[in-house]
């Protein structure tokens, strides 16, 4: 990737009527703006169905995409709905209900269904037949999680009836012949959902704009991948974890954070040549052009934590895969993997080497250079003047305040030295930082949007630690700054970051 900038922001937080943000005409919209800012850039957070607690980090599968970012305005266009089926309850403007909004568009669907069967035409039944055998490898078995799970009323899969739940073929077979509308019901939604993210991302290529995505290095143990493929995870004869992931104490958390997600039997994911991951990045590179990877570090060495325990105190670090699965990847996908680590948190010499070995950037937070003072001011390896070119420099990501947020809260002395060390008079912080990773060495700069906008901490879209009330932040058409993508684009031409056509 060229020396270029971006906007991190999940399509859920864009605005519009329909309760929450979606593939329709927002979306189009902050791409032209993107273009008009010369941001090349637009990072996403993972694009999943949502899960516990509403987290794109905690998603029903690895390769489905979110029925709720389905757009009901392109929905209208195909035709399959009326008009009438777009009347909706009252939503807020500024947050996400999802327990509303999953209500609301689950029936919308539900009839775009019905509308599929009896009005599509022979070139989208076509279509419909081509993406059913494109995505095989996981399609099938997701629909038919989902539609048991529906049935089930939602209860994780270990509760299901035991030949459901450890798939015994007679009762898998039995129970998709009786129920073929509901698993068929499941597979028509995952196809709006790509249907419409090509759409845009064609959109977005061809006004120069590249999409960053992001791919958790765990996956949720009441998922379609852990239900179909027990044997690569550490499960008990039940299928309930024997242990699970997390970190221990950090910056974000004095008891660490229990994630709660299942941990890879590594030695089961190598004996099948790392398909699970190896399709899984296939498949995100079908969506994005660039990956950021969660939990980078946890390929050298991971948290592991006994399930038992009701905090992340008591783990034990664990090696990981390491240089293995990304030979893997290379030999299936190509030398040049195009992606980001996430490495931060707890880094030691090995995390380094295995992503310097792979030639990837890491990450700096800004945010985090201006805190990290233990040695000295101008120390600290995320200022600036100490980054490299092999960077990903941010001003925040979803899981840090906003700049201005965090700004209110930063110690006095800190402040004066980040206004001395910016040249600043502290009146619009936000952009002072916005000009600093800009003007970096590092390959790329990105900046949360509600940095851009110059929000404070009502508009986090996640505290870690915290378990209720993330992820629902939305931005309004007004609060959008219509100077805002100019002075973007002036300090990204000065800069040297504008993008390159796609």
């Amino acid at each position: 990737m060229h020396r270029t900038s971006g906007i991190l922001l999940h399509p859920t937080s864009l605005p519009g009527p329909f309760g929450i943000g979606d593939l329709g005409s927002a979306a189009y919209a902050f791409v032209d703006f993107l273009a008009a800012a010369g941001q090349g850039l637009w990072q996403v957070l993972p694009l999943g169905p949502t899960g516990f607690g509403d987290s794109p980090y905690q998603c029903p599968s690895a390769f489905a995409g979110n029925p709720l970012l389905i757009s009901p305005e392109r929905l209208l266009e195909t035709g399959w709905i009326d008009a009438a089926d777009l009347e909706h309850p009252p939503f807020p403007h500024d947050r996400v209900d999802f327990g509303a909004v999953k209500t609301w568009k689950r029936a919308l669907l539900d009839r775009a269904y019905q509308g599929f069967l009896t009005r599509a035409d022979r070139r989208d039944r076509e279509d419909f037949a081509r993406f059913r055998r494109r995505q095989q490898d996981w399609l099938e078995d997701y629909a038919l999680y989902t539609a048991i799970k529906l049935e089930e009323g939602h209860r994780p899969w270990t509760e299901w009836p035991e030949p459901l739940a450890l798939r015994e073929p007679k009762a898998l077979a039995k129970w998709a012949t009786a129920h073929l509308d509901r698993v068929q019901r499941q597979v028509f939604v995952q196809y709006l959902f790509f249907r419409q993210w090509s759409e845009l991302r064609r959109y977005a290529h061809e006004r120069g704009v590249h999409l960053v995505g992001d791919v958790p290095i765990f996956v949720a143990h009441d998922s379609s991948d852990v239900w179909t493929h027990r044997e690569w995870f550490e499960l008990d004869e039940h299928g309930h974890p024997t242990v699970i992931a997390g970190v221990p104490p950090d910056y974000f958390s004095a008891t660490g954070q229990r994630w709660g997600n299942p941990l890879y039997r590594w030695s089961a994911v190598a004996e099948s040549g790392y398909h699970f991951w190896i399709e899984r990045l296939r498949h995100a590179l079908e969506e994005v052009d660039l990956i950021r990877i969660d939990h980078f570090r946890g390929f050298a060495g991971y948290w592991e934590i006994p399930a038992s325990e009701e905090t992340a105190i008591n783990g034990r670090w664990v090696p990981g895969p390491g240089m293995a699965l990304f030979e893997a990847l290379r030999v299936a996908l190509g030398e040049d993997l195009p992606l980001i680590a996430e490495d931060l948190g707890v880094i030691t010499p090995d995390v380094e080497a295995l992503r310097d070995g792979l030639g990837l950037p890491g990450m700096a937070i800004l945010q985090f250079a201006f805190e990290d003072m233990a040695e000295g001011f101008g120390s600290a390896a995320f200022l600036p003047h100490n980054q490299r070119r092999q960077l990903a420099v941010y001003t925040g990501t979803h899981d840090n305040n906003t700049l201005l947020g965090w700004w209110e809260t930063l110690d006095p002395d800190l402040k004066r030295y980040a206004r001395l060390y910016l040249n600043s008079d502290g009146s619009a912080m936000q952009w002072d930082f916005i000009r600093a990773a800009l003007a970096s060495v590092a390959d790329l700069a990105v900046f949360p949007m509600q940095d851009v906008l110059g929000l404070g901490p009502e508009a986090c879209m996640n505290r870690p630690g915290v378990s209720q009330g993330n992820w629902a932040w939305r931005y309004t058409q007004a609060q959008l700054d219509p100077g805002a993508a100019e002075r973007l684009l002036e300090l990204t031409r000065l800069y040297g970051r504008l993008p390159h056509p796609v």
